[in-house]
């Protein structure tokens, strides 16, 4: 069974702000650079058999947090435990060399998601059928669309046979068959004792598989509860978007 738990997570981003200045002061001020709290002060749990939705204007912390669950980024302050394997699609663009082909990104984007090299040769058909791009496969990044992109990304993170399934915004640059595949492999994450972490506004695929949705505003988690109900919150605060139904 997968399971996650973070206790006073905390992500510090230093900012390099050297500009040319007059003041030798304030040249001073620059060269020390300027910190900035990512997430702070970040407490919570997800069990097993949950999709939980992360909603928040951008910069709220949605990806920040992604990140730390992934394993990109690590905890400044706090700890995080989780339990389960983890695939994530966290960018349309993650990891995706535009000079390589479809094959050649897809065997590097699973050995850096842990698979051998010799587990990843062997699931490469596999992860070409999964992605529907046919012969495409074949051809250099560079020529994909951002939803073709998209689908190679999710072929490669299912290929990991996840028990945690990251998401960050992907699926709304996912066209609608292709849609329907991602979400129908996240609900059977979910039936099968896994967890989907979701980001996102208020996309209706958000509100079919997510029952529990964390808002989140300026790297904290400001309120916890019913998707719905802090999605509607969410929308009320005056953020983009509209109620949506399950």
């Amino acid at each position: 069974m997968s399971r996650i738990r973070a206790d006073q997570l905390g992500v510090r981003f230093l900012f390099d702000r050297q500009r040319n200045v007059v003041s030798p002061a304030l040249a001073r001020l620059h060269r020390r650079g300027t910190a900035a709290w990512g997430l702070h002060d970040v407490t919570f749990s997800m069990e097993p058999g949950e999709g939980v939705a992360l909603i928040g204007p951008s910069g709220s912390g949605k990806t920040t947090l992604l990140r730390i669950i992934a394993g990109v980024l690590s905890p400044d302050h706090g700890r995080i435990e989780i339990e389960g394997r983890v695939a994530s699609l966290l960018s349309v663009e993650a990891g995706l060399l535009s000079v390589l082909t479809g094959r050649e990104n897809a065997l590097l984007l699973g050995v850096l998601a842990g698979l051998s090299r010799q587990r990843t040769r062997a699931v490469l058909d596999e992860i070409k059928s999964r992605s529907g791009l046919g012969g495409q496969f074949e051809l250099p990044v560079s020529s994909y669309s951002q939803g073709m992109r998209a689908r190679l990304g999710f072929a490669v993170a299912d290929a990991v046979d996840p028990e945690i399934l990251l998401l960050d915004e992907v699926h709304e640059a996912l066209d609608h068959e292709f849609r329907d595949v991602v979400e129908e492999r996240a609900r059977r994450i979910i039936g099968e004792g896994g967890i989907v972490v979701a980001a996102g506004h208020d996309h209706p695929m958000l509100a079919r598989l997510c029952s529990r949705a964390f808002l989140m505003s300026n790297g904290e988690i400001s309120s916890i509860g019913d998707f719905t109900g802090l999605q509607r919150t969410y929308v009320g605060l005056g953020h983009q978007g509209a109620p949506v139904t399950r």
